[in-house]
Order: C-alpha cells, then structure tokens, then sequence
C-alpha cells in the first residue's frame, strides 16, 4: 500500500439511538404468492387478524394498479382491514381528514417507486409529520424498494450498480429519518450494489451501510436490534475501522480506494445490534 496516510476513526462508547419504533425493511421483490413470510410479519406485528394496515402508493408511477395489487395480497393473506393511500401531492398529503384516517391504522406500509416522491410528497407535511408520530408510539413502518430507502436519514437516491465503486455518479438526499446513522439499499445483490455502498463509506465512515437483498428484509424493533428474515442475505458494512480512503482526491474517473472496511452478511433468522455495531450470537 506504499506510504499512504491512515486515518483511524475511534468507536465511542456512546452511540446515537438509531431507531425508536418498529420497522420492516424490505429488499425489494418480496414473495406475494407462496409462503409471503415477509408480509405475513408485517401484519403480525401491526396486531395480526386485528390489525389496520395503511398501504401508501406515493413512491408509484401506477399508485391505483399497485395499491389494488398489495390489498389483494394481503387480503389473501386473512388481512380484512387495508386502507389504500394514493398520497400523490402534498395537498393530499396536508389534508387533516385524509391524516386523521392515516392516524387510526396500526401498520403502514410503503410500495416501491421513486423514493424522491415519498420525501418529495411527505415531507414537512402533517401526513409527514403523523407518520413519525405513529413511528414514535410504535406502530410498524414498513417499506419495499423505494419505500425501504426512505427509512434512514440519508437516502441513496442514485449511483452505479455492477461496477467498481466510484462517487461521481453517488446521489444522495435527505430521507425520512426512522433510522439513524445508517444507509439502506435495496435489490443489493441482484443488482451488484455494493459499490455504492462502500462509497457511501468512504464518504461518510460513521455510517452504517445496509445492503437488502430481493425478498428479505430487516425488522428492527425498538432495542436497536436488527433481525434478517426472507430467503436471501443482508450485508452490512461498517466503517468504523477504516484505515484509509481516497474519496476526497478522487477524479470523476478514478476507482474509490477504501481500507479496513468490516463485513457482515447475514441470512435468515441472524440478528445484529444496531447500538453495539455486532451481530447478536444466541446459542
């Protein structure tokens, strides 16, 4: 590695709260006709056969078609309580009966789409505003694709998938902030995004880089406890223990070079604690 300068960045021993309610995360492609493991948890922990389940389509070119779709799934499912929200602007979005409906639900669930139109939407509303309320009381907040990128404080909104990692082409933005400290990306191995995720890192080694494969997700509960579920993996990048990056001499055109990046991939029924940054190993 020559002479290159390291950078050690120190773990404290006080770490943020990343999480104060109860989330599903979902990769994407989650399984809607067979065992559909992922969304039968998600209408166990907003109270199973008595739960009220908010589906909101904002993220969605075809918000009707789409809401249709996920009503029927879970209605399939012996779920009889599904209120669509087709939240298309921020009229809508500002509108005390729609938010007043919204309020009375025990789970929310978001579909895949453009994350830029759930923040875009939502944002500083008073639909945006109940919804962290909900999250705070703990109602489940879960969310597909998009509606899984938007859960964290900064959100990918762009950059390479299959490629080595660089950051000129990285766009990020301000997400819904349910979870802290951290980075969520979707359809992570089918679309080789672990690219822009350890630029992510490298801009940032204090975050915690969250990759969701198709069909599984992350439920996260109150403790900081994060739990894999679905039939593909997780990975997780941490940066705490990085060495070294180049990330502020970069060329548009030059590779990222990042060091001591640590890496966790996790299939079903694996834990790792958000606080601590470690997976949870139980006999």
């Amino acid at each position: 590695m020559g002479d290159w300068p390291k950078i050690r960045i120190k773990t404290g021993d006080i770490m943020g709260e990343k999480v104060q309610g109860n989330l599903v995360i979902v990769g994407g492609a989650e399984d809607k006709e067979e065992e559909c493991i992922i969304l039968k948890r998600v209408i166990a922990l907003a109270g199973g056969s008595s739960a009220a389940l908010a589906v909101l389509t904002t993220a969605s070119e075809e918000p009707e078609k789409t809401g249709e779709k996920y009503k029927s799934v879970f209605r399939s499912l012996g779920l009889e309580a599904i209120n669509l929200f087709n939240i298309n602007n921020r009229q809508d979005a500002n509108n005390s009966k729609i938010v007043d409906e919204l309020n009375e639900t025990t789970g929310i669930f978001f579909t895949g789409g453009d994350q830029l139109r759930i923040t875009g939407t939502l944002g500083w509303t008073l639909l945006g505003k109940t919804l962290l309320q909900m999250y705070h009381r703990g109602v489940v907040v879960a969310g597909t694709s998009a509606g899984a990128s938007v859960m964290s404080d900064t959100m990918i909104i762009g950059g390479d998938s299959d490629e080595a990692p660089h950051i000129s082409k990285l766009s990020m933005a301000p997400g819904l902030g349910l979870l802290k400290e951290s980075v969520v990306d979707q359809h992570f191995a089918q679309r080789g995004r672990i690219g822009r995720l350890l630029s992510v890192l490298a801009c940032n080694p204090y975050i915690l880089g969250i990759g969701i494969d198709e069909d599984t997700a992350v439920i996260v509960r109150p403790e900081g406890v994060l739990e894999v579920i679905g039939s593909n993996s997780v990975t997780i990048l941490d940066g705490l223990e990085v060495e070294y990056s180049n990330v502020s001499e970069l060329s548009s055109r030059q590779a990222l070079s990042i060091t001591q990046v640590i890496l966790h991939t996790l299939s079903s029924g694996a834990r790792y604690s958000l606080k601590e940054r470690k997976p949870v190993i139980t006999d």
